[in-house]
């Protein structure tokens, strides 16, 4: 015996189904939007592409760092950029004499713009391992992750191509070093310590 449904059932059976596709429809857009989203948020960041920077730029920066006499002689020349990308405080306890700051984590297209100028300018960086001392404020990193490597590829990466680093340790009681301190007691303490 065939069973018949009047025509209200059938209709609500069928609006029924297509609201329950057009709620699975629904999510499944929603989820493609969310991995969309999700793959423009990670696309922010290139792992592999800093990676590959940094091994392009190996045999570059070797050729890029200069002895300390050299350092000094580039330093004084007109057109010389002398970046130290330590924290501001660190900064305000001590740096090489005629450095700028700019703290790394700061780094975007206009800051560096505003400090440095034309990318054309010659750069020459330092950071806490050219220091022997490892005390306040050029605490030693760990060698692997001393912060000469990723502030000369984000440099390069950001279009200066100048670049040149202070190679070799030195102590910031070494005359030849320069070193200053906008906090007074720290500039007494190297001074006492340098005589």
């Amino acid at each position: 015996m065939k069973r018949s449904f009047p025509v209200g059932v059938k209709r609500n059976a069928i609006l029924g189904i297509l609201t329950i596709a057009a709620f699975i429809g629904c999510g499944l857009l929603a989820s493609a939007d969310a991995q969309d989203a999700g793959a423009t948020k990670e696309s922010l960041i290139d792992y592999d592409g800093f990676v590959g920077l940094g091994g392009e730029l190996a045999a570059y920066r070797q050729a890029r760092l200069v002895d300390l006499e050299t350092f000094n002689t580039m330093k004084a020349q007109p057109g010389t950029i002398l970046l130290d990308t330590r924290s501001a405080e660190a900064f305000q306890m001590g740096h090489i004499e005629g450095a700028v700051n700019v703290n790394f984590s700061d780094f975007t297209d206009a800051k560096l713009a505003a400090a440095l100028g034309d990318k054309a300018t010659r750069i020459l960086i330092y950071c806490n391992n050219n220091f022997t001392d490892n005390t306040a404020p050029v605490m030693l990193k760990r060698v692997e992750l001393a912060l000469n490597v990723p502030t000369f590829i984000n440099l390069y990466g950001y279009g200066y191509e100048n670049i040149f680093e202070l190679k070799g340790a030195h102590s910031i009681q070494d005359a030849n070093i320069h070193w200053v301190s906008d906090w007074p007691d720290m500039a007494e303490a190297v001074t006492v310590q340098q005589n």
